[in-house]
């Protein structure tokens, strides 16, 4: 096979289907291998069927390598296939057996194979601009926060409230409305009667602002990719119209001609 018709084969939907699948029945297999009951039973088994979905893996990479040479590089997501493949082939020995258990990542390789979920995460990078502005308007507030109520509340509440580390670690169980009435903002307030004027406004900055504010940032960006994916697909197929309106047009005129030589 030449490497266009290698090239079409594992670009079609055919093939795509079947990374999937392989991808999905590795999972199960990598989930298998944490049960000690069905290791001590079929252990060899589920290791041998865990080499042939890695190999499969890698010989997918490889073929994607020769069809496109190091072109293959210039895809983020061949890229990222590349790094979850690569993890998964380094040897468990020593300190590297930690990372044997990243394996688990390969997982991930379905984002890359269906289209749904590759536009779910480029909309999320698109956001990532966006977002660090967000972040960094987190941290400022954090930061204020964390010093007021360290001044105001740690004689009285060292374990929570004992330093800038303690502050900010509680204020962020109050910002995820984890037990924070009950469990933090109330036995405060037996103390300090008015500290609802502090954590109220900073749930109400946090919680329904800023955060918010991330997720309708995180939403614009998805919808602009989608609208970006229509208008694309909108004009390749205005663009085949037009393709088959000009061959039309010039099999007409060929008509036209030849029968213009008869008469």
């Amino acid at each position: 096979m030449t490497r266009e018709k290698i090239g079409a084969w594992l670009d079609s939907q055919t093939v795509r289907n079947l990374i999937i699948g392989v991808i999905l029945f590795n999972a199960v297999i990598l989930g298998l291998e944490t049960v000690p009951a069905v290791m001590d039973r079929v252990g060899p088994l589920v290791v041998a069927l865990d080499v042939i979905c890695l190999s499969v893996f890698v010989m997918e990479i490889l073929l994607k390598f020769y069809v496109r040479g190091f072109g293959f590089f210039r895809s983020g997501w061949n890229v990222f296939d590349f790094v979850i493949v690569g993890i998964a082939l380094i040897p468990a020995a020593q300190g590297l057996s930690v990372l044997r258990a990243l394996r688990i990542l390969r997982v991930l390789r379905v984002v890359s194979v269906a289209p749904r979920l590759r536009r779910v995460v480029e909309g999320f990078v698109t956001a990532l601009p966006g977002m660090g502005s967000v972040f960094l308007l987190m941290a400022i507030i954090f930061y204020i926060g964390a010093v007021i109520s360290t001044k105001l509340f740690s004689a009285s509440f060292p374990e929570w409230f004992g330093d800038l580390g303690n502050s900010a670690y509680t204020l962020f169980q109050v910002m995820t409305l984890e037990s924070w009435s009950m469990g933090i903002v109330r036995p405060v307030m037996e103390a300090y009667p008015y500290a609802w004027a502090f954590f109220v406004p900073f749930i109400m900055i946090t919680t329904f602002a800023v955060v918010n504010l991330l997720v309708g940032l995180i939403v614009n960006s998805m919808q602009e990719a989608h609208s970006e994916e229509d208008s694309q697909r909108t004009d390749a197929y205005r663009s085949e119209v037009l393709e088959r309106l000009a061959a039309i047009e010039a099999r007409l005129s060929r008509l036209s001609d030849n029968k213009s030589v008869s008469e």
